[in-house]
């Protein structure tokens, strides 16, 4: 049976989101190719935070191929689609010809709508694609350099004044973005912050219309508060190159107005002969997202430029990233169906909330309709949602990026926790103590490979004491259980042997000094115990002369037992662990000492500690162990360790194996 060929048209939210669904459910079943100019996934949502300088632009660039590595169904192909032609089923596109399909989804997404003001292509900024973040990061940069060198006044108080159309999602993200960004390149280029001035202009008497009346007035209120201008009840009638000009008249002086008013469907859709709603370019589908006149021709359409009107609403489905996601997942879902056989199923709109952030460290959010958040609580369940969705792509390169450069290399305490966990310092001064933590380890280990020997003697190793000889050394109660049940037939066994041997004389000698002996011994280990009494174990974080050190636990917690006799069920198991936590705590210890996969050595200490602790191994003076292996995990052994060749050495050639080589062009 040959195999149906798939063409996703379009690598946004929706395609992504159609792709790895039908190459997961059909994999042997199809050929897809995902069709898209660029090669890779723009994330639209963090547009803002690229154009402010907040983060690098690779933080919002997902490569084609890393998503899709090892989805030997997916082919990529970075092109522009210019034909579809539904009856032969082909698809043109402008630089590989033309390609066969048995279905196709279009997802070619949105673009910004001008409303056909005067000027807005010609002297206006849009934040639609990963080029326009670009072209606004370097404009920025450079008008403010240029302005802290004028010596006109006005000049440079217009080139000062930057404003954003619209307070829609995008201009109040990229407006709060602009309020961090303001302080960064006052003190750069030696301004006055109050001489930065950030600009609303909005239509309507209110901002951020789309969300509940409350949640949108915090976001004024907070605007207000950090002196960001509201420009409310104004249309901008015409857009020049040094001002704008507003409906009553009135020019504002600017050389920099980023346009954020609106969203239509992607106008190059035109091309394709689909049907067009009335207005906003969208392409009219039915619940099934097959395109309005091809139904049944295996035609789909889905994302920002799908027109299917929502019952509920009467509008359109939202140009957002979950209405997106929603409407290929149907697409995708309906073609399986078709595939496979089974029933198609009709797309409803569940949309779970909205959040916006306003700036790196504050934001609003609103969820499932009932929960409502602000502050560092909105912006936390916002990185949490991020978090998810590289996940949900299946992406760890893209989840520990997004972690790397939202969190831990954030310049100028730009993210949520204002720099306290951002890494862009010199880790030279946690050399010394990631050396004498090794050095603690391996005496530690060390001790139980020497017992009672001598360190300089390795001949006199693995004896009594060691942890490498048949001894228990294990505290846990059944397996002394287990021992003691061992020891009592063997004492059966030596009464029967006695009992044989009774008229022996030298054997009755021989036990009545062994008698004797006990008596001694027993003697001996009474008063031993008495004196212990006299010490009693003190809680403390540090040795102190004089005081008995207090253990964590004095045995296993209940809860914690049955996994512990499950890991250590008898004797054999526990001698065979002795040895082989020897031998770990040997390398972890020498891992630390030379730098080489610090992270993981520290984290793994921190990890052994625990279990030690929770094992009744382990005392308070001794839990330092734990906050020293977590502050080792700042890269410490980049810095005069193996990790300064080693990580890089392995990440380049890991993931080059991995991923296989990421290119510009796909064909």
């Amino acid at each position: 049976m040959s195999k149906k060929k798939i063409v996703v048209v379009g690598a946004g939210f929706a395609g992504i989101k159609a792709t790895k669904t039908l190459s997961k459910k059909l994999k042997n079943e199809v050929e897809i190719t995902l069709i898209d100019k660029h090669s890779y996934h723009t994330m639209m949502t963090q547009l803002h935070e690229v154009a402010a300088g907040r983060v690098p632009f690779t933080n919002a660039q997902y490569d084609l191929h890393k998503l899709f590595a090892h989805r030997k169904n997916v082919q990529i192909l970075t092109d522009e689609v210019i034909g579809l032609d539904k009856k032969a089923k082909k698809i043109t596109t402008k630089a590989s010809g033309t390609l066969d399909f048995d279905y196709v989804i279009v997802a070619i997404g949105g673009e910004p709508n001008d409303f056909g003001v005067l000027g807005v292509k010609e002297n206006a900024f849009t934040l639609w694609s990963m080029a326009d973040a670009l072209k606004i990061k370097r404009h920025l940069e450079a008008t403010v350099e240029k302005a802290s060198l004028e010596h006109d006044d006005k000049k440079r108080q217009a080139m000062l004044n930057f404003v954003v159309a619209g307070s829609g999602f995008t201009g109040i993200e990229m407006v709060g973005e602009l309020i961090d960004w303001r302080a960064v390149v006052a003190r750069d280029y030696k301004l006055d912050e109050s001489d930065i001035t950030l600009n609303v202009v909005e239509m309507m008497p209110t901002i951020l219309n789309t969300l509940d009346r409350p949640d949108a007035d915090k976001v004024a209120k907070y605007l207000a508060k950090k002196n960001v201008n509201l420009l409310l009840n104004q249309a901008i009638t015409e857009v020049k190159s040094d001002h704008i000009k507003i409906k009553d008249g009135a020019d504002i002086p600017t050389y920099t107005l980023i346009w954020t008013t609106g969203v239509q469907g992607n106008t190059q859709a035109q091309g394709y002969g689909l049907a067009e709603t009335e207005r906003g370019h969208r392409l009219t589908a039915n619940a099934y997202m097959e395109a309005q006149g091809f139904e049944g021709k295996g035609i789909y359409v889905a994302g920002d430029v799908s027109g299917f009107i929502e019952e509920a609403t009467g509008r359109p489905t939202p140009q957002i990233v979950e209405a997106a996601e929603q409407t290929a997942h149907t697409a995708a879902e309906n073609i399986i169906a078709d595939i496979k056989g089974g029933d198609k199923h009709q797309f409803v709109g569940k949309y779970q909330g909205t959040m916006v952030s306003v700036g790196s460290k504050w934001g609003v959010a609103s969820l499932m309709g009932k929960l409502h958040l602000s502050g560092f609580f909105a912006m936390a369940v916002k990185h949490l949602i991020y978090v998810l969705y590289t996940l949900q792509i299946g992406s760890l390169w893209y989840f520990f990026t997004y972690l790397k450069n939202e969190f831990f290399h954030t310049p100028d305490n730009r993210n949520l926790f204002r720099g306290h966990t951002s890494r862009l310092a010199n880790v030279l001064w946690s050399v010394p103590l990631r050396i004498f933590y090794g050095f603690v380890w391996l005496t530690e280990a060390s001790s139980k490979w020497v017992g009672d020997g001598k360190l300089l003697k390795p001949s006199t190793w693995f004896g009594k004491g060691s942890w490498f000889t048949d001894d228990l050394h294990f505290p846990f109660a059944w397996l002394k259980e287990t021992a003691k049940v061992a020891a009592n037939g063997a004492a059966d066994a030596t009464a029967a042997a006695s009992g044989a041997a009774e008229t022996a004389a030298p054997v009755a000698d021989a036990t009545a000094a062994a008698s004797g002996a006990t008596d001694a011994v027993t003697t001996a280990a009474t008063s031993g115990a008495a004196e212990a009494t006299k010490s009693v174990a003190e809680f403390g974080l540090s040795y102190s002369y004089g005081h008995e050190p207090m253990a964590v636990l004095d045995k296993v917690p209940n809860w914690l037992e049955p996994i512990f006799k499950l890991m250590i069920p008898n004797k054999e198991v526990a001698l065979f662990m002795q040895k082989f936590m020897s031998v770990v705590e040997v390398a972890l210890a020498l891992a630390l000492i030379v730098g080489a996969f610090t992270w993981l050595a520290a984290a793994s200490t921190a990890a052994l500690t625990v279990m030690f602790s929770l094992s009744g191994m382990f005392y308070w003076v001794n839990v330092w162990f734990i906050f020293v292996a977590i502050a080792l995990m700042n890269g410490s052994g980049r810095a005069f360790g193996l990790d300064k060749w080693l990580q890089p050495w392995l990440q380049k050639h890991f993931f080059k194996w991995w991923y296989g080589k990421s290119k510009s062009l796909y064909k």
